[in-house]
């Protein structure tokens, strides 16, 4: 356990989970004054698999909880992208609402990163403790608190409000019920990291040509620069596409590499570090995302963008919004008042990216037809005005209101789609 002395056996609020949607939550909760208890199953530092490019919005969200990005957090233009026998560099676009650059930080610093930085807020972080499920109000059937192992031994930890941030697999959401849902689209990356002369590239890098020996895949290979002398490169695919299920995801990485010059170094003689895989749970693929008290936060509650396989922003967004709700219910003197405030929560997440959301579901089925998915790379690329476009679309970057024409159409597009 991180803190000096015995932890209390309850809290305002419990956090489980620390990546970036749970620390979010717990940094933006404790700021506010209240008690909160941050749940981590694991020791930091610890993996996951992610590209670990951070686009504008994530750069937004870590200002939003203070964190200082000066060195070690290396800055990037914009994305290169390549297909369909084309290469074009789109630098992110210039916005009063969101910063122009994005960053790159592996995912074994970054979590902890922010998991201390919500403990020097005021959150009790407990590592090692895996939240086994929710501890239930009989007679209310309402959720008060979790059960969790430490060490060899099994305690109840209790809270007015539950925030589940644990991931894709989402134990405490399983146990209480709430499912993926068959509906949703889902996404499955592989990722490692190489040596390579490319780390300190200015540009996220996007290859849009994965094909399975006779389709193009929907999906894209990258390659992101780390800084520090190694290279994260990975590729990510949709369940859309009929060969979803038939793909050898590491040996399509291994086709894919071995088409780049050798002198890039992404061969196995300058691999860092193990092929790992993880699935992408896409455009709230979980849902409701409140009941009983309990709040599901970034991938539990499925909230992966459609679009371009983004889900760091969304997460610490989400914790933003969960707490900022969380907060306003437990000011509220009666807990009929509290409970309606709490369910404002999923309105709240459908406000936000509801009709993106379908907008990006409409997106992953289109693409999941490689006729479609071959005219629109190789149209597309051609066209410089259509890419920045796509960009702002995929990246979900635009002014919120005004803006230039692209933006107006987005945005329009966006409210009048249905909510997700």
């Amino acid at each position: 356990m991180s803190q000096r002395n015995p932890p209390e056996a309850g809290a305002d609020v419990i956090v489980v989970g620390a990546g970036p949607g749970g620390s979010s939550a717990a940094y933006h909760l404790a700021s506010a004054g209240l008690d909160v208890l941050l749940l981590e199953k694991t020791r930091f530092p610890r993996e996951k698999v992610c590209g670990d490019g951070l686009t504008p919005r994530a750069v937004r969200a870590l200002a939003a909880m203070g964190i200082p990005l000066g060195d070690g957090w290396p800055r990037n233009r914009g994305l290169r992208i390549i297909g369909g026998g084309g290469r074009i560099e789109l630098d992110w676009p210039d916005l009063s609402a969101w910063p122009g650059f994005g960053l790159v930080r592996a995912r074994t610093g970054f979590d902890e990163i922010l998991a201390r930085h919500a403990e020097r807020a005021g959150a009790r972080l407990h590592e090692d403790t895996a939240v086994t499920g929710p501890v239930v109000d009989e007679r209310t059937g309402r959720v008060t608190g979790v059960r969790a192992r430490q060490g060899e031994g099994e305690r109840a930890f209790r809270a007015r409000v539950v925030v589940a941030a644990d991931g894709n697999s989402s134990r405490l959401s399983v146990a209480m019920g709430l499912h993926k849902r068959p509906d949703r689209p889902l996404g499955v990356a592989v990722r490692t990291y190489y040596a390579s002369p490319r780390h300190d590239d200015d540009y996220l890098e996007a290859w849009l040509d994965l094909w399975d020996g006779r389709n193009l895949l929907p999906g894209y290979g990258w390659v992101f620069g780390m800084g520090d002398g190694t290279s994260n490169v990975g590729l990510g695919l949709l369940n859309t596409s009929e060969a979803f299920g038939n793909v050898d995801y590491r040996a399509l990485l291994r086709r894919w590499l071995a088409s780049m010059p050798a002198e890039w170094g992404f061969t196995e003689e300058h691999r860092t570090a193990p092929v790992r895989g993880a699935a992408l749970p896409m455009g709230f693929n979980r849902t409701p995302h409140y009941a009983r008290g309990v709040l599901l936060v970034g991938d539990a509650g499925g909230m992966v963008n459609p679009f371009n396989g983004e889900g760091i922003a969304y997460a610490m967004e989400a914790g933003e919004i969960a707490a900022r709700t969380i907060v306003q219910a437990l000011a509220r003197p009666t807990a009929a008042g509290a409970e309606r405030a709490l369910h404002g929560y999923p309105a709240a997440l459908r406000d936000a990216w509801g009709g993106y959301y379908t907008l990006g579901r409409t997106f992953v089925k289109l693409i999941g037809k490689p006729s479609f998915m071959k005219f629109a790379t190789q149209h597309g690329m051609k066209r410089p005005a259509v890419m920045r476009m796509a960009m702002k679309l995929l990246a979900n970057l635009t002014e919120p209101r005004g803006g230039d024409a692209v933006d107006r159409v987005i945005n329009a597009l966006s409210k009048i789609a249905p909510a997700a």
